[in-house]
């Protein structure tokens, strides 16, 4: 009698090794960005490996680093296609089409408007600091 534990395990392997793509006109944006992050952390892991590797020399430091890349490369394929990943992937880009984003005019207005709140209040405090070193000074409490 086959556990449920055992089922998934097996699930999980089938899906592995197949090369379709899980609802292939579904969340598409998402799930190639979600693929470009994960292979881009794979690429610098691997190239970082190779830097390593390559005080040691010989065809191994080409040879390991390379293997890594392809196995996790296809993993990573894998993965935005594994069927409960691939429909949060889809449900997350339903989700960012539901937003209202604002336009550049409005992004540029906030942008002015924070940049000066932040400068208004590093102002603030550098009076405050000159007006509380002027106080411990003149009590005796800093030199």
């Amino acid at each position: 009698m086959a556990t449920q534990g055992n089922v998934a395990k097996a699930s999980f392997l089938q899906d592995l090794f197949q090369a379709g793509v899980y609802k292939p006109s579904q969340g598409k944006l998402v799930r190639q960005v979600t693929f470009a992050a994960i292979a881009l952390a794979l690429g610098l892991g691997c190239w970082q490996l190779l830097e390593y590797m390559g005080q040691f020399g010989g065809p191994a430091q080409y040879v390991v680093p390379g293997a890594l890349l392809l196995v996790g490369g296809w993993v990573a394929y894998r993965l935005v296609n594994f069927p409960q990943f691939a429909d949060f992937l889809i449900s997350v880009e339903g989700e960012l089409n539901k937003v209202s984003w604002p336009s550049r005019e409005e992004v540029v207005r906030s942008a002015i408007v924070v940049i000066f709140v932040i400068f208004f209040l590093a102002a603030l405090l550098f009076g405050f600091d000159v007006l509380w070193q002027a106080i411990f000074q003149a009590i005796g409490v800093i030199r």
